[in-house]
């Protein structure tokens, strides 16, 4: 498969996936304003230092107003990671490519960007909860119809590698939300109100019916961290979304399990496995933060070495003798 097509399959699954993820991390954040104790104050600068762009924030809102923060998030043009951006940018994608995927993927993620650009220029009134379930709902029809629609192939794969990848991303900055927002105390821990955050935060990752299904025990900081990095078979869970990335992987390369044909088996290899012998008692004597930055940092050397591997050509013209400007 051509590079590009490749990548803009990959890049349009990461870019849908990230616009419904930030769903969630807003919904994350008024679950919890909503079920907070009333006099406690309002968190949203946070919700901003776990995306990583805090400093390009400050230096255009200044205050972390709930205000701000859902405009930069959802509806700001410049920011790259907001909403709006990403189905841009996945709509552009699509369109690239259109000749490799389906009629229905290119007109569901068009009309998935005009829904969010009509938002942004207030011609409906969203009710922004409303809006937000939306997004959810629209990134979910995205996901069914590539899969019922595209034939499962390396282009397939290279989506659903990148669907994954940025899921697992972002389970991993919603639960680092917990960390920075939801306990005004360390004296709140194991109350009423610590039990009530922790389910805000299974329902905003649409894993609170399922754990209870699962778990059939009281919701615990335990169980919630354990289900959502450690479960084999839960969807959003980082574990399973590695497996499965792993095995789009291999489908590409031609690779088997234990066996490292290039960089981007090796790293990813490597991430998967070194949860498959963790416990949820090392996370938190690591520390719950800790141990998400560098999850966070393997999942972004994963994607380097993707890029490296299948997607950049410079490489190229010393192992096959032709220009740069020809092979593009």
């Amino acid at each position: 498969m051509l590079s590009r097509v490749a990548d803009s399959i990959y890049w349009l699954n990461r870019y849908v996936e990230r616009a419904e993820n930030i769903a969630r991390f807003v919904d994350v954040n008024q679950n919890l304003l909503l079920d907070a104790p009333s006099g406690m104050q309002q968190q949203w600068r946070p919700l901003v230092l776990t995306t990583g762009d805090l400093e390009l924030f400050e230096q255009k809102y200044g205050e972390a107003t709930a205000e701000n923060v859902i405009r930069f998030l959802t509806f700001d043009n410049d920011y790259s990671n907001s909403i709006l951006s990403c189905l841009r940018l996945a709509r552009e994608n699509a369109r690239s490519v259109r000749e490799i995927i389906s009629s229905e993927m290119w007109e569901q993620v068009n009309e998935f960007y005009m829904m969010v650009r009509e938002a942004a220029m207030g011609e409906q009134p969203y009710y922004l909860p409303e809006f937000f379930n939306q997004v959810k709902l629209q990134g979910h029809l995205f996901a069914g119809i590539m899969d019922a629609t595209m034939t499962h192939n390396e282009g397939w794969h290279f989506g659903r590698m990148g669907r994954l990848l940025e899921r697992a991303d972002k389970t991993s900055r919603i639960l680092d939300v917990k960390y920075f927002i939801l306990l005004p105390s360390v004296q709140d821990v194991g109350t009423t109100l610590d039990e009530v955050q922790w389910i805000a935060l299974l329902k905003s990752a649409s894993a609170y019916e399922m754990y209870r299904k699962r778990s059939q025990h009281r919701i615990t900081p335990f169980g919630v961290i354990e289900f959502l990095i450690l479960d084999r078979e839960f969807p959003r869970a980082m574990q399973y979304c590695f497996l499965q990335a792993e095995r789009s992987l291999q489908h590409i390369t031609g690779s088997t399990p234990g066996t490292w044909q290039n960089p981007v088996d090796l790293e990813l290899g490597r991430l998967r496995s070194d949860l498959d012998y963790l416990m949820v008692d090392d996370i938190m004597k690591r520390g719950l933060h800790e141990f998400l930055d560098n999850l966070q940092n393997r999942i972004n050397l994963v994607g380097k070495r993707i890029f490296e591997t299948f997607f950049d050509l410079k490489a190229l013209p010393d192992a096959i003798g032709f220009s740069q400007s020809q092979a593009s």
